[in-house]
C-alpha cells in the first residue's frame, strides 16, 4: 500500500509557532484564549478529577493554565513542539504531537487547543490520543473546521485567477464537522460529540487580518505550496476584492473562525452502550400514541 503524501511542513510549522511566540505580539493570542476558556467551561462540567492531564502542542501555555485554574487535573504535563526562549514559559516535554511519546493507558486526560490541524495524520494521531488514555479517560480538542477564513481564501483565489491566469492554494484544508465525529468513531472512542462554534472577528483591512495569522503562527504550511511569494499587485487587488465582498456597512471587513470541539471517552466497561436491536420493552407508536400501520397499508 502506498503512504499518502505529507499535507504539511512540519518543520515549518515549528519555525513559525517559534518565531511568533519569540515575536509576542499583544493581543494575537485572542482566538487561542477563547478556545482555552471553553475547554475551562467544558471540564468544569465534567464530575471528576483527573490523576494525570497533558496539554498537547499548548505553545503558550494558556491552555495549562486553564486547566489549572479548572481543578480538575491532579498533575498536568504540557507538551510541545520545542523548548520555549528562556525568558518565556517552559514546556514539560518536548516531543511532536504527531508521535506522542505517552505509553498505552497512562494518562487521564489529553486536552488540545488550535494545534491537531496541522498534523499530517490526524485520524493516526487521534488513536494514538485513544491508546495513551486510561479506560474512561478523556480527550478535549478544538481546531478549525470548515467555513474557516472562507472570506480571505475566495479574496486570494480571485485576484490570483484574474491577474495570473490560475491560482495556488493559499489558505490550509480544514475538515467538516461531522466528518471529525466519524474520525472519532473511527478511533475507538466512546460516547463522541463534536459540536461548532462560528466566531467572525473584525479588521479594518485584508493586511491587519495577516498580521494577525502571523502572529499566531498560522500562516499556510502546506508542502505542495507556491514558493513565489504572492506579488505586490494581486495582494492589494485582493484586498479589494476582500473589501468590497466581505465587508459591513462600516467598511470593516469579516473574518470567519469555525471552531469545531471534539470529545471523546477511552471505552470503559461502566460507560453508557446503546441497547441491543429487539431490547425495546414498549413501542414506540404507544410512546408517540400514534396508530401503527404495516408497510403498504
Amino acid at each position: 500500500m502506498t503512504a499518502q503524501p505529507d499535507l504539511f511542513d512540519r518543520p515549518l510549522f515549528r519555525s513559525r509557532r517559534e518565531r511568533a511566540l519569540r515575536a509576542a505580539k499583544p493581543g494575537a493570542d485572542f482566538l487561542l484564549r477563547a478556545v482555552a476558556e471553553d475547554l475551562e467551561d467544558r471540564l468544569l462540567m465534567v464530575n471528576r478529577t483527573f490523576h494525570t492531564a497533558v496539554d498537547l502542542g499548548g505553545h503558550t501555555g494558556l491552555l495549562s493554565q486553564a486547566v489549572s485554574r479548572s481543578g480538575k487535573a491532579e498533575n498536568l504535563i504540557r507538551a510541545d513542539l520545542f523548548r520555549a526562549d528562556p525568558n518565556l514559559p517552559a514546556p514539560d516535554l518536548v516531543c511532536d504531537d504527531a508521535i506522542l511519546p505517552f505509553r498505552d493507558q497512562s494518562v487521564d486526560l489529553i486536552v488540545s487547543a488550535l494545534n491537531l490541524q496541522f498534523v499530517n495524520d490526524l485520524p493516526g494521531s487521534l488513536v494514538q490520543i485513544r491508546r495513551a488514555l486510561i479506560p474512561d479517560g478523556l480527550f478535549l480538542g478544538t481546531l478549525p473546521g470548515a467555513g474557516t477564513l472562507t472570506e480571505l481564501r475566495d479574496s486570494l483565489t480571485r485576484a490570483e485567477l484574474e491577474i495570473k491566469g490560475g491560482a495556488a492554494a493559499r489558505v490550509l484544508p480544514f475538515a467538516d464537522t461531522r466528518d471529525l465525529g466519524g474520525l472519532l468513531q473511527r478511533a475507538g472512542f466512546a460516547l463522541p460529540v463534536t459540536d461548532l462554534d462560528t466566531f467572525t472577528v473584525r479588521y479594518d483591512t485584508m493586511f491587519a487580518l495577516l498580521a494577525d495569522l502571523r502572529a499566531m503562527g498560522a500562516t499556510s504550511v502546506l508542502k505542495d505550496r507556491s514558493r513565489t511569494p504572492l506579488a505586490g499587485k494581486i495582494l492589494l487587488r485582493a484586498a479589494e476584492l476582500y473589501a468590497q465582498n466581505h465587508s459591513d456597512p462600516d467598511g470593516r471587513i469579516r473574518a470567519t473562525f469555525a471552531l469545531v470541539t471534539l470529545s471523546g471517552w477511552a471505552p470503559h466497561e461502566s460507560q453508557q452502550k446503546p441497547l441491543s436491536p429487539g431490547s425495546a420493552k414498549s413501542r414506540l407508536a404507544d410512546a408517540l400514541g400514534a396508530q401503527e400501520r404495516k408497510i403498504g397499508e
